[in-house]
């Protein structure tokens, strides 16, 4: 069923599975715990806040709001460095175990993260497309471990966000078009010159690396896990190609089997292809321009990985316009009542907007059984990840936010 208005739109999951079903797709709770583990020992590592928001909540008519925010994670502003330096580091430990054969891959993959191994890799470049926040956490990753990095980016892509990668020492590549056309130029690249690919999108077989970084997105979920007594009814989370959403809905499966959350997916207007692949019951690109002021989301294909989850895993999808965005960038920076002020970027932005656009729809919450004993998960993916951006959009800068949350 599709429903759809001019503020919001709604697709529910044909598909979905029973509440008792087994996880579907790929991955283990094995493999979400030891990439856990492995992040866990990063330096500077800590677990993001999960802010209750009462207050969001009353104003939503829901019984609770649960913010994740990932705009602390590592200091680089999104939850992104959870996937790519992991991925990047258990390719590197490929790349160096022919010169090392006395290490284990565990004993590599340890020594990768303490750079011990910076003279190995100081001639190795680390590959990838990107709409901004990925690109940037490959980038400090080559500088951890002490390789290089080659970023492809569409030339949508903005001058902050360009800057936040070129100032961590990698090369940067504008490609005509959208975010697909930057993809298949960093494979185009990575073949020629031998270069591991770290991307988020799964296709054929190219999986390793995708699934890397969805078990690195999943640490998200056990820190939630870890922080709550009960799970919360509703996730609604960010698509993209679908990594971080496939991550969390199979770590929710995991932990929480039949009581797992329902689980929504969120996605912009122009790039709605998870919601376009649920109607259909097969994965559809969405065709022309994916540009949204929601960057992280601006992709028309859904990764063949995410999809193997989401296909059943998924309930339903959300679909936005950048005005739901802002309306919720703006929410956090400007709370109601004892909640504390928040820097959300664009997409986290979206989520806030959706579920405030939904507490005027009666007839979307009821098909989502959102009620006012409900409590939503909201991923907030991102912080001020271009500065400039957000105080155009907020009408205050980001520090001025937080300054004011202190």
């Amino acid at each position: 069923m599709i429903t759809a208005q001019i503020d919001l739109g709604l697709v529910l999951n044909p598909a979905s599975a029973p509440r008792t079903a087994a996880p579907a797709g790929p991955f283990t709770a094995d493999g979400f715990a030891s990439a856990a583990t492995h992040i866990a020992a990063m330096p500077s590592y800590a677990p993001t806040p999960l802010h209750d928001l009462s207050a969001l909540a009353a104003q939503c008519d829901v019984g609770a709001v649960l913010y994740k925010d990932e705009g602390e994670r590592f200091g680089l502003g999104s939850f992104k460095p959870l996937g790519a330096p992991y991925a990047a580091a258990n390719a590197l430990a490929e790349k160096l175990a022919p010169h090392h054969p006395a290490k284990s891959h565990a004993e590599l993959l340890a020594g990768i993260v303490r750079g011990s191994y910076a003279a190995d890799l100081a001639n190795l470049t680390l590959v990838s497309a990107t709409d901004g926040n990925h690109g940037r956490a490959l980038s400090w990753a080559a500088q951890q471990f002490g390789a290089k990095a080659h970023i492809f980016a569409h030339d949508g892509m903005s001058d902050g966000r360009r800057e936040a990668i070129t100032a961590l020492g990698a090369t940067l590549t504008i490609c005509p078009g959208g975010y697909d056309d930057s993809v298949r130029k960093a494979f185009a690249y990575g073949a020629q010159t031998g270069s591991p690919v770290i991307q988020d999108t799964a296709a054929g077989d190219y999986r390793a690396v995708p699934e890397a970084i969805t078990y690195g997105y999943g640490t998200i979920a056990s820190e939630v896990v870890g922080a709550l007594h009960a799970p919360p009814t509703h996730a609604i989370v960010q698509a993209g190609v679908g990594g971080v959403a496939s991550a969390i809905c199979a770590a929710f499966w995991h932990h929480y089997g039949a009581d797992r959350p329902r689980f929504i997916v969120l996605e912009p207007v122009t790039a709605a292809c998870v919601a376009a692949s649920l109607a259909a019951g097969c994965p559809v690109t969405v065709p022309g321009d994916t540009q949204t002021a929601m960057a992280g989301l601006a992709c028309g294909t859904v990764s063949d990985l995410a999809w193997e989850v989401l296909h059943t895993g998924a309930d339903a999808a959300l679909i936005v316009p950048d005005r739901l965005a802002f309306e919720g960038m703006r929410a956090l920076a400007t709370p109601h009542g004892n909640d504390p002020a928040l820097v959300g970027g664009e997409c986290a932005g979206g989520a806030v907007g959706a579920l405030l656009a939904l507490s005027k729809r009666p007839d979307l919450r009821a098909a989502l059984g959102l009620d006012a004993q409900a409590r939503v998960f909201l991923l907030g993916t991102e912080g001020a990840t271009d500065a400039s951006l957000y105080e155009e959009i907020v009408g205050r800068a980001p520090e001025s936010v937080m300054s004011a949350a202190a």
